[in-house]
């Protein structure tokens, strides 16, 4: 038997000299992060509008970053409280921690393969040894037990735990940035909703003026119709009038409960036991500047491209586990077992039995499968890759799409100014002239009617303009990354 183990010994220091070489071979491509773009605009549109340098009131300041807490610029103090809230409590950022922290246990459990497997065994039986029909012959039984811990290593040949701890890395990594996903559109949507609030109460209280107008109005007309100097149809007009504007104060309450429920779930908490803070619209300021990242710098901060990014990276590690398969593998396993036929006398008077095994594996032929497998992860790699191109598209389109609007904006809220100012001017006189009795109600009511139009119209651009803000902001990526204490982590 002796002889015999000496005879396998220099096999087994071959085969261990062999693994030994090769386990610092990985196979399969090492990832690349895709360049980024080398040209520094959103927009070949030549006209001044769509050059996206500047702005008639908010200058865009080109490779400029983004502050933390963004929502800042606009100069609400109330914003910021909410905000806090709701990145402490939001239920969806609670999850997406928990998610992130699962795929960081995967990275731990991948590294356990580098390590040797250390176990104890234990092992209790009866035997019998030998059989007959006599009392001399029968056969003889007695315990057996043994005891002992074995120590088992699979090298890594071909690098296949290598990719295995590259992908879920890659994988973490993904999580990491859908938090951080998570985390942009949860501010996004707090501030879209503190703004839509806003514009909705300040729309409201210019309705409800108008519905005063509207009743002071019809009053003067009853009295002039019992009087003789109105006709009946007068006053039919002067109530169709307050009663058309009445109809607009269902949707803007509609519209005000649905902003306050949406804001109180994203602060984490029922809309029955969350107070909604004033939010005053006069008090919100576009920003002096809007700081827009270099196209370049955009592929390196958006969430979901680098998500997509780190998809790529584990579908190029998945090539890597696939290659490996088509290579060998080698275990190497020790023992030093106890055994007795005492229990009690298991480590004190028992023989001891030493192990020592390599085991070698390697797949030559299934079918075409693993051949197979390879070439469906280089697939994958390669749909991944084309996402990855699309979304990187995408985005450049939302902000080229955000920066125009905010362009058109400016012209907007020009025009609604001049509007503001024709009807303000023209209301004015219209109540001089009925005043001197020049005019009659309904000359009065048409001027009060238009200028409430363009002021509500004028609020509108205003909102819309903040909200366009809000959507550039999200589309470059709301700067997460300088954002401390959301719980944003890539490794563990």
């Amino acid at each position: 038997m002796n002889k015999h183990r000496n005879k396998l010994a220099p096999t087994k220091l071959v085969l261990l000299a062999i693994a030994a070489g090769l386990a610092g071979c990985t196979v399969g491509p090492d990832f690349v992060r895709p360049a980024a773009p080398n040209f520094s605009s959103y927009d070949n549109d030549q006209t001044p509008a769509a050059t996206s340098t500047q702005n008639a009131t908010s200058p865009v300041a080109l490779g400029q970053t983004l502050p933390a807490q963004w929502w800042e610029l606009f100069r609400t103090p109330a914003l910021t409280e909410v905000l806090n809230q709701a990145i402490g409590a939001n239920q969806t950022l609670v999850a997406a921690r928990a998610t992130l922290a699962q795929a960081q246990e995967t990275i731990v459990q991948a590294r356990s393969t580098w390590y040797p497997t250390v176990s104890i065994g234990a092992s209790a039986g009866r035997s019998i040894i030998g059989s007959g029909t006599n009392q001399f012959t029968q056969g003889q039984s007695f315990n057996q037990f043994s005891l002992g811990p074995s120590v088992s290593y699979t090298f890594d040949i071909a690098g296949q735990t290598a990719r295995t701890v590259e992908q879920a890395k890659a994988n973490a990594e993904n999580q990491h940035y859908q938090l951080a996903a998570a985390y942009l559109t949860l501010t996004s949507s707090a501030v879209t909703q503190a703004i839509t609030l806003a514009v909705t109460q300040k729309l409201l209280t210019t309705t409800e003026e108008l519905i005063r107008n509207d009743e002071k109005n019809l009053e003067l007309v009853q009295k002039s119709f019992l009087i003789g100097t109105a006709a009946q149809t007068d006053v039919l007009t002067a109530q169709s009038q307050l009663e058309n504007d009445r109809t607009q104060l269902p949707a803007l309450h509609q519209q005000l409960s649905v902003a306050r429920h949406a804001l109180a779930v994203l602060v984490g908490q029922a809309p029955s036991q969350w107070h909604t803070p004033d939010f005053d619209f006069d008090t919100f300021k576009m920003p002096d500047t809007l700081p827009v990242s270099l196209p370049s710098e955009l592929v390196r901060q958006r969430p979901d491209i680098l998500s997509a990014e780190a998809l790529l990276h584990a579908d190029s590690a998945a090539i890597g586990i696939a290659t490996a398969q088509l290579y060998p593998s080698l275990t190497l396993s020790l023992s030093d077992t106890y055994q007795s036929t005492i229990l009690n006398q298991l480590l004190t008077n028992a023989s001891k039995a030493l192990g020592a095994s390599t085991d070698g594996n390697w797949t030559l032929f299934q079918g075409g499968s693993l051949q197979s497998q390879k070439r469906a992860a280089v697939d994958a790699y390669n749909a991944q890759l084309a996402i990855y191109r699309q979304t990187v598209l995408v985005a450049f389109g939302q902000v080229a799409d955000a920066l125009r609007a905010i362009d058109n904006d400016a012209e907007s809220l020009r025009l609604s100014q001049n509007a503001l100012q024709i009807s303000t001017t023209s209301l004015r006189l219209q109540r001089a002239s009925y005043s001197a009795g020049k005019s009659n109600v309904l000359q009065l009511i048409t001027a009060e009617n238009s200028y409430a139009q363009a002021s509500m119209n004028y609020v509108r651009v205003q909102g819309q303009r903040l909200q366009d803000c809000v959507t550039l902001f999200a589309a470059l990526g709301g700067n997460w990354q300088a954002k401390e204490g959301i719980g944003l982590s890539a490794d563990k």
